[in-house]
C-alpha cells in the first residue's frame, strides 16, 4: 500500500485535484457564510473569523494550482505554511481581543 501512494505524483493528479475541488467548494461556502454574518453583525470579530475562512479558501486554490502545475511546490509550501500561520493567528486573535474581561470596546 505504502508503495502505491508514494508512486502518486501531485502535478496532474485526479484524484488529489477532485479532494482539493470537494474541500475549495465546501470552503467557499463556509467563506459566503462568514461574509453573511460579517454583514449583518458589523464587528470587527466577525471581519477576522471571515479573514482567516478567506484564507482557508486560498489554500484550496493554491492547491488545485499546485497539482494543474500553475504553482511550483517551493511557493506552494511557502504559500501555504503562511496562510496556516495567518488563519491561527487571525483566530486567536479574535478570540483573546474578544474575550470577556479585555478592554475591548466592541462586542
Amino acid at each position: 500500500m505504502l508503495s502505491v501512494l508514494s508512486s502518486w505524483g501531485v502535478t496532474g493528479s485526479p484524484l488529489l485535484l477532485a479532494v482539493i475541488a470537494i474541500a475549495g467548494l465546501g470552503t467557499g461556502v463556509l467563506f459566503a457564510v462568514s461574509l453573511v454574518a460579517y454583514r449583518r453583525r458589523r464587528s470587527r470579530q466577525f471581519l477576522l473569523i471571515s479573514i482567516a475562512v478567506g484564507a482557508l479558501l486560498m489554500r484550496s486554490i493554491v492547491g488545485a494550482g499546485t497539482v494543474l502545475g500553475v504553482v511550483p511546490m517551493v511557493t506552494h509550501h511557502f504559500l501555504e505554511h503562511s496562510l496556516d500561520f495567518v488563519i491561527a493567528a487571525l483566530i486567536l486573535y479574535a478570540v483573546y481581543a474578544h474575550a470577556p474581561g479585555t478592554l475591548s470596546t466592541e462586542s
